[in-house]
């Protein structure tokens, strides 16, 4: 179903060419006058300054082109020479019948030539708890996926955790000297190791800043913990196995943590998948003559001649041979060409690791781990800050755990619907917590990903402004309007062609009919904040439609159906951008 705008500016090109104009100049926009029309083209601007003529000539003859065209209501020219247009009643309701007959896209056409795109999103550390600084990936490339799946693309998320290196030494090493007598130390042992770990999760998140703690402080033990990592790394037994475990009990806690952010990965790759194909990776750059050696270390150049700024090359070796986040990462892309030979990889990182993303990117293209035809994209974000600017912290100055924040705004919610409502307590949690993603998704995604932004929980929380439960209450309004249509024995029908009764009615749908527009722009652009500002404009339409509007009360039966198909029409609009900025809207609040 082609988009609004470009059928209203179909129209005006034909308008353009019958009267010798070139058609480039006849783009029609949303006007930024509501108050004066609810389109515009400025084409009869520029096409004085070829044409020689006053533009508000140019604008009158295009006016009198169109005056008897059943799109529009209205076309004025005004001065200097604008074009001033209001679309026709019975236009937009017929197309607002066809987005109704096409339930669940609304109209909203999927790619052309679907692609396979991995997108990584994740990037916890093994061993440590999931802390506010991991929400905007998680948020972000969770959103970002399910766009891609909508528009129809195979997208393929990869948590990519921090599994490998001397984190794992630590860890050991830490463990060796609380629990020795353990068989993971035994030289001799040749048994079977235990299937269950010898640690909790809450243990283990204890261990790794102790061991960290003290590789600061102990020259020795940091060496201990380095040659744990090598033994590791060279085929030990034991240490292996405890490494399994550690990967077990971790990516369980991980998954229960990212499922209450209704964030789901199809890969839990880590970088250790990554480790056998490095030898190769590293042998095909020296043959081919693209790595050397600079100061020890291997490198690869990756500087071009248009920078503006220096780019230091791109370390594949460290002078004593050990591999760094590079070749990981480097690895990590030969890994996902060769398994799912991706079109597009997306990383959703942090926009601090700008540089490192441009001399990996520049690596793996120089050095043919990816073809030119395979797009590497980096998606930076911004900083999630408490309200005095800084990073996010806790009352106490430490960095909150994701879990500890869900809890404290589910709480939050929580408390707020118990006040005004008879839920039992399992419906009012299960509510709560719906409500309370919603503030923590919205939150940030209504944010553009590039921009720091401050994490009022307050204001995040509140039932009022450009919120995620003031969606959710919009939601919830409606479906409780539509429930007691249909409890009166009336049965909900599509739209229903006929011209819009007020002003506020044509709002909604004129707001309605945008989008196929705002989600093709917002996957095009890998922007969830255009679909949140999106839903908040929806959201206000419907409540100023409802406010003015006796939709329950109208005496007039066919009145009322046409209200009760548009009102569900809003609904599955709005729920269907939640679900793809990953939260969902309860039964009731």
């Amino acid at each position: 179903m082609k988009k609004l705008l470009d059928l209203i500016t179909e129209t005006m090109e034909l308008a353009f060419d019958e009267l010798g104009y070139e058609k480039s100049y006849a783009k029609v926009s949303i006007s930024n006058r509501p108050d004066l029309c609810e389109f515009q083209c400025n084409g009869a601007m520029a096409l004085a300054k070829q044409l020689k003529k006053a533009p508000i000539e140019i604008a009158d003859s295009i006016a009198d082109k169109l005056l008897d065209n059943k799109m529009f209501s209205e076309v004025n020219a005004v001065m200097p020479g604008f074009l001033n247009l209001k679309l026709s009643t019975d236009y937009l309701a017929d197309y607002l019948v066809q987005m109704s007959g096409d339930p669940g896209r609304y109209g909203c056409e999927r790619v052309e030539k679907p692609k396979t795109i991995r997108i990584d999103y994740g990037g916890p550390n093994v061993a440590k708890p999931l802390h506010v600084g991991h929400l905007r990936s998680a948020v972000i490339g969770e959103s970002i996926k399910r766009m891609g799946i909508f528009m129809g693309n195979t997208m393929i998320g990869d948590v990519h955790i921090g599994d490998w290196g001397l984190q794992m030494g630590l860890i050991i090493t830490e463990l060796k000297e609380r629990k020795p007598y353990l068989p993971y130390f035994n030289s001799t042992f040749t048994d079977e190791y235990p299937t269950e770990a010898p640690f909790t999760i809450s243990e283990l998140e204890e261990i790794y800043p102790t061991a960290s703690k003290k590789s600061k402080e102990d020259e020795a033990y940091k060496e201990k913990a380095m040659q744990a990592t090598y033994d590791l790394q060279h085929g030990n037994r034991g240490y292996q196995a405890l490494w399994r475990h550690i990967i077990k009990v971790s990516v369980d806690d991980l998954k229960r943590n990212y499922k209450r952010l209704n964030v789901s990965f199809e890969l839990w790759k880590g970088e250790s998948d990554a480790q056998p194909y490095i030898p190769e990776m590293v042998r095909k750059m020296k043959d081919a003559g693209y790595a050397y050696i600079s100061e020890g270390a291997l490198v690869v150049d990756v500087k071009e001649e248009t920078d503006t700024k220096e780019i230091p090359p791109c370390m594949i070796l460290k002078s004593d041979g050990a591999s760094l986040y590079n070749t990981t990462d480097l690895a990590t892309i030969v890994q996902r060409v060769g398994s799912y030979n991706p079109n597009e990889i997306i990383y959703v990182v942090d926009k601090r690791q700008d540089l490192y993303f441009t001399q990996i990117f520049r690596c793996a293209k120089k050095t043919h781990l990816v073809g030119d035809d395979v797009k590497l994209h980096f998606l930076g974000f911004g900083t999630m800050n408490g309200k005095d600017g800084k990073p996010f912290k806790t009352r106490d100055g430490g960095v909150m755990r994701l879990e500890t924040l869900l809890s404290d705004i589910e709480e939050k919610m929580y408390e707020k619907i118990s006040e005004n409502q008879t839920m039992d307590e399992e419906d009012a949690r299960k509510t709560a917590a719906q409500i309370a993603l919603s503030a923590i998704k919205y939150g940030d995604l209504s944010n553009q990903a590039s921009k720091d932004y401050i994490f009022d929980i307050d204001r995040f929380t509140s039932f009022e402004g450009n919120t995620g439960p003031y969606i959710l209450y919009t939601i919830v309004r409606v479906k409780s309007i539509l429930n007691k249509y249909q409890q009166a024995g009336h049965s909900i029908v599509g739209i229903v062609p006929g011209a819009a009764c007020s002003e506020s009615e044509k709002a909604l749908q004129l707001e309605l009919a945008r989008f196929n527009g705002v989600i093709e722009a917002a996957y095009a652009e890998l922007a969830p904040h255009r679909i949140c500002s999106y839903i908040y404009d929806l959201a206000n339409a419907l409540n100023h439609f409802y406010h003015e509007t006796k939709i329950l009360a109208e005496p007039d039966a066919a009145k009322q159906q046409s209200y009760i198909a548009l009102l569900e029409l809003t609904r599955g609009v709005l729920e269907t951008c939640i679900d793809v900025l990953g939260f969902t809207a309860p039964e009731r609040m």
